[in-house]
C-alpha cells in the first residue's frame, strides 16, 4: 500500500512540474509577443514629463496624420514610465534641460547624447485662483503675510522660485509662505484642486493653458521672467532611429513652433 502511495505522489509531483513549466512557457511567450509589438518599427514610443504634454500630444497626432508613422506618447511623472522607456523607448523629452541631464546621469546609456535637441523655451509665471481673490499681481505680493504657496521641488521647476525671488531679495519672505512642497506638477495639480487654501503656484506660464478652469495667470514683467528649455533625444537602443529623427525635425518646423506658442512656449 505504501508503495502505491509513493508512486502516486511522484506522479502528482511530475504532473505539477509539467503544468508549471507549461504555464511559464505561455507567460514567456506572451511577454515576448508584447515586447515585439511594443518595439515595432511602425510605432514611435515617446516618453516625457506632463508639462509639455499639450503641444507634444497635438503634434504627435498631426505627425501621424501627415506621415502615417504612429506615435505612442506617454507623459507624466518619470517614475510612471521610466521602466517602459528602457524597454521600448525611441525618444525621451524633458520639461527643462536639467531634467534630461539628470536622466542621463541616473540612467547611463539610455539616451544618445549626440541626438539631443532643444525645442523651445517657456517662461516662468504665477498661477492664482480663478478671479484672483488675493489680488496677487507680482512676486512682491507673494511675500505678503497670509499667502499660501505651492512649490514643485522638481519636475523642471527645481529652484525656480528661489531664482526668481533671489533677484528681488525676497528669498526669506517667499520661502516662509511656501505651505506645501511636492515633487511633481501632477501632485501640485491634485493638491490645488483638493484644497482651496493654496493661493499661488510659481511655475511655468504653460501650465495655465492646461488649467484654465482652475487658475488665472499672472505674467511677470519680461525682465523678471526666467526661461527653461524643452530638450528631446533619441534613445541609444531605439530600433526606429530614422523615424525618430523625422519626428524631431517635424517638431522643429515653424508650424510646430506655432503649436508650442499656443500652449505657452516662446
Amino acid at each position: 500500500m505504501r508503495k502505491w502511495i509513493v508512486i502516486l505522489s511522484v506522479l502528482v509531483t511530475l504532473f505539477s512540474l509539467t503544468a508549471c513549466n507549461n504555464g511559464k512557457e505561455k507567460v514567456s511567450d506572451t511577454q515576448e509577443k508584447v515586447t515585439a509589438e511594443a518595439r515595432s518599427t511602425d510605432v514611435l514610443n515617446v516618453y516625457g514629463p506632463g508639462g509639455p504634454k499639450g503641444p507634444m500630444e497635438e503634434l504627435a497626432l498631426k505627425f501621424t496624420e501627415e506621415t502615417g508613422i504612429k506615435v505612442n506618447l506617454v507623459a507624466g511623472p518619470q517614475s510612471n514610465w521610466i521602466d517602459s522607456a528602457k524597454q521600448n523607448g525611441d525618444l525621451i523629452y524633458g520639461g527643462s534641460e536639467y531634467m534630461l541631464s539628470e536622466l542621463e546621469v541616473s540612467h547611463v546609456g539610455l539616451i544618445d547624447g549626440s541626438t539631443r535637441t532643444e525645442l523651445y523655451p517657456r517662461a516662468s509665471g504665477i498661477l492664482v485662483r480663478k478671479g484672483n481673490p488675493e489680488n496677487i499681481q507680482s512676486l512682491e505680493d507673494l511675500a505678503k503675510e497670509g499667502i499660501d504657496i505651492i512649490d514643485v521641488n522638481g519636475a523642471g521647476q527645481l529652484g525656480l522660485w528661489e531664482d526668481l525671488a533671489g533677484r528681488k531679495g525676497l528669498i526669506a519672505e517667499i520661502e516662509s509662505n511656501i505651505a506645501l512642497s511636492v515633487t511633481s506638477s501632477a501632485e501640485a495639480i491634485e493638491q490645488w484642486k483638493a484644497d482651496s487654501k493654496y493661493d499661488a503656484w510659481i511655475t511655468y506660464e504653460s501650465w495655465y493653458y492646461r488649467l484654465k478652469d482652475e487658475t488665472d495667470l499672472i505674467e511677470l514683467p519680461e525682465e523678471e521672467k526666467l526661461y527653461r528649455g524643452t530638450p528631446i533625444a533619441i534613445t541609444k537602443d531605439s530600433i526606429n532611429k530614422e523615424n525618430a529623427q523625422k519626428f524631431i525635425d517635424y517638431l522643429k518646423t515653424e508650424s510646430s513652433h506655432e503649436v508650442f506658442k499656443k500652449w505657452g512656449w516662446k
